[in-house]
């Protein structure tokens, strides 16, 4: 009887027989792994399948941080397979002495076994568990393994966890007749390479038993991952290639692609949902395809400038100070269990020394985006180094805020975390050996002693540098101080005010806009507010509107575009003042979206070139100012059609059908020849909601049964706000870039 999950259906019947205790002793540590998976990677789906692939990548990482190596390379292969590669020392392929197995095999089929263990093979890395490779071995249907050492190749292969032999007369894959090994393993010489050429090629077949049917790699993630690697390992070169064909066939679609008039396009926002009962939305309309090269997806990375190039390619927003780097180190005492020279586990102490480089920057914005790593394996979830560098840093700020309490107006008032964190943008990284993570997944450091020593590390650069007596740190120290109390009063200010934000109180105090046409139901979720684009749209709008549960705000033309402006000259600007003072739920980092007067916000501009830029300006405002709205799927805009046309029947009323573009509206006409229908001349093209009667507006905009409204959201906002700053921000040149690469657009689809 083979154990559970070996597939004893694919071992030939002549090697029955030969079945023997080895099988036992090799699968006995990876049946645990396949029998509690969730233990190792954290789930089955592609969060724990992607997991895997970091465990093989970050184990080449591991070697170019030891100074052994500079290139990585990952494909993703049509068969469903993954292979990473790198030119580093390579596995070790001699016996070990207390296994007698190769070095090959020792990696690959026992856990808690590897070069991370010792004192000597890795000063810092991203491994503690020793489990990497092995439980990617135990998770995969099939695993080859390629080692380049000596100047030969040798090659080993495994079949869920267990080494032995595939025939592959018919073909690569997991499908291929397998052969276990018996008596004892080989690991094969397959080929020779040139002298002083080493290095490692691993592909495996994750196991389908395992991982669930939608479990898939993310090529997005993987290229997020391996740019973040190269920021942390200055000069390591590392190329991802995507040959999928579904992925081929995607990244042949985004290349052929160009950036549409319609306003939540241009904005960094996606519409993905109708509203009510009523029909599906108008089709997009895209650019013509453009010819692509039909081959993989290739994407690499190479960074010289390390976490404070990282730092500027993270930042969503203006700089404020240059990018401050902060470096230092630290010594503590841990004790931990090490093999003795007979092979038992001792109790010992040791002295590990922690390295901690921080790069930092504040910027004109109040979100603070923040990145920390340990060994540069991504620690989202934080730990004590996080904990170290934020007590650190507020120590700091808050010593030298209180020594310029008279200058800076503090008075009695303290800062706060959020205070000093607001518009930071920073990356931490420190490298230790043996860190401590809770679970495998490595998502939070636990070394206790870590925070003491960042903590001190950050605090005294920082007081360095804020009180520094040169002339560019000494200025951007009190742009800083400055900063980070205004942050405070601002949160000071909105806790005193927040009652008055509320709807009560609005409306208690009549404080409210007076164009504002409010609805009657006090039920938020139910309300719906429109941001109507002039005086004249709004007329119409009352007439067709429920004013039970609809309200209407009219706004003059073109908003100030935030995205340029500052803080002060927004809320000075009287229709952003007004949006906000109407949905009442405060703005930026004091914005409360519980405090919301309506449940729905709804943008209805004119479906022109000056109402998709009316629609992009709001939406730069929410995204930048209120983007809990958006991120929660309450904002909206309107889909007012182009086109109305009225069918004529004999014997009974007249048909009237709308049209949403040129496109849709010449397939209609030519449906309504082929079927021998008559239809008014000319046909009505409208220029404006005001153009509209409200009968009309309310049957096509505005009423829940008939309309369609496209949620507008953010599926990545770090992309979105890239967005935002190329199409909005002050930077003219990469705008011009833009624009000239889009000279390909077809000059008809332009409404002008």
């Amino acid at each position: 009887m083979r154990p559970a999950g070996v597939g004893a259906a694919r071992y030939p019947d002549h090697v029955s027989s030969d079945y023997s205790a080895r099988h036992l002793s090799v699968l006995e540590g990876l049946e645990a792994v396949r029998k509690r998976p969730g233990m190792y990677i954290g789930s089955t789906d592609s969060r724990g399948l992607m997991h895997c692939l970091w465990e093989v990548i970050d184990n080449s990482v591991d070697e170019a941080l030891a100074g052994h190596g500079d290139e990585i390379g990952v494909t993703l292969h049509a068969d469903g397979s993954v292979e990473v590669s790198d030119v580093a020392r390579g596995i070790p392929v001699d016996v070990e002495p207390k296994t007698g197995l190769t070095g090959v095999e020792v990696v690959f089929t026992k856990l808690h076994a590897g070069g991370k263990f010792g004192s000597g093979s890795y000063a810092a890395s991203g491994g503690l568990h020793g489990v990497g490779a092995s439980v990617v071995n135990a998770l995969s249907e099939r695993l080859d393994v390629q080692v380049d050492r000596g100047g030969k190749t040798y090659a080993m292969s495994f079949h869920r966890g267990e080494p032995g032999v595939f025939d592959d007369s018919r073909g690569i894959g997991p499908d291929a007749p397998f052969a276990p090994f018996t008596s004892g393993s080989e690991l094969r010489v397959v080929g020779k390479v040139k002298k002083g050429v080493t290095g490692t090629r691993v592909r495996y077949w994750a196991d389908r038993q395992i991982f669930t049917k939608d479990a898939a790699f993310s090529t997005g993630d993987l290229v997020n991952r391996a740019r973040q690697t190269a920021f942390l390992v200055p000069g390591l070169g590392l190329t991802i290639t995507d040959a999928r064909p579904a992925s081929i066939a995607a990244a042949a679609q985004r290349a052929a692609l160009a950036v549409s008039t319609a306003g939540a396009g241009a904005s960094g926002t996606t519409a993905d949902a109708t509203d009510g009962t009523g029909t599906d939305g108008p089709a997009t309309d895209t650019a013509p395809a453009l010819a692509v090269e039909q081959g993989p997806v290739v994407e690499r990375f190479r960074y010289e400038g390390g976490i404070g190039e990282f730092v500027e390619h993270l930042a969503v927003d203006g700089a404020k100070t240059d990018v401050w780097r902060i470096q230092g180190s630290g010594t503590f005492k841990e004790t931990v269990p090490m093999l003795d020279d007979k092979g038992h586990m001792v109790s010992t102490e040791v002295e590990r020394t922690c390295e901690v480089d921080v790069a930092l920057r504040w910027g004109d914005g109040y979100e603070t985006v923040f990145r920390s790593f340990v060994n540069i394996i991504a620690t989202p979830k934080g730990g004590t180094h996080q904990a170290g560098f934020e007590s650190g840093l507020v120590k700091a700020v808050r010593a030298q805020v209180e020594a310029n309490a008279r200058k800076l107006k503090v008075g009695q008032d303290k800062l706060e975390k959020d205070d000093v964190l607001a518009g930071l943008t920073a990356v931490l990284t420190v490298r230790l050996p043996e860190p401590q993570f809770e679970g495998q997944t490595k998502e939070i450091l636990g070394t206790p002693a870590v925070r003491r020593i960042v903590d001190s590390v950050v605090a005294k650069r920082m007081t360095e540098i804020l009180t520094s007596t040169q002339r560019t740190e000494k200025a951007q120290a009190a742009v800083v101080l400055e900063k980070v109390v205004a942050e405070m009063k601002t949160r000071i200010s909105a806790r005193a005010h927040k009652e008055t934000q509320r709807r009560k109180n609005a409306l208690e105090n009549s404080s409210l806009p007076t164009k504002l046409a409010d609805c009657r139901s006090n039920d938020v979720d139910g309300t719906e507010l429109f941001i109507v684009e002039g005086d004249s749209a709004l007329g119409t709008a009352k007439l067709a509107r429920n004013s039970e549960y609809q309200a209407l705000l009219p706004i003059r033309g073109k908003i100030l575009n935030v995205q340029k402006a500052s803080v002060s000259d927004m809320l000075s600007n009287a229709e952003c003042a007004s949006i906000i003072q109407v949905i009442g739920a405060g703005s930026g980092r004091t914005f409360e979206l519980d405090q919301a007067r309506y449940g729905k916000i709804i943008i209805m501009s004119d479906a022109d070139v000056d109402g998709a830029h009316i629609r992009t300006l709001l939406l730069t405002l929410f995204f930048r100012y209120m983007r809990p709205m958006i991120e929660q799927g309450r904002v909206f805009a309107a889909v007012p059609p182009l086109h109305r046309v009225v069918v004529v029947n004999r014997g009974k009323p007249n048909d009237t059908l709308y049209t949403y573009s040129e496109q849709e509206l010449t397939t209609l006409l030519k449906k309504l020849e082929r079927s021998n229908k008559k239809y008014l001349e000319p046909i009505q093209r409208y220029k404006g909601l005001g153009e509209m009667d409200a009968d009309q507006l309310a049957e096509t905009t505005m009423d829940r049964a008939h309309r369609t409204l496209r949620r507008v959201n953010v599926s990545d906002a770090e992309s979105a706000a890239k967005v935002f700053e190329l199409l909005m921000g002050n930077d003219v040149a990469p705008r011009k870039e833009f624009i000239l690469a889009g000279e390909g657009l077809d000059r008809e689809r332009i409404d002008a």
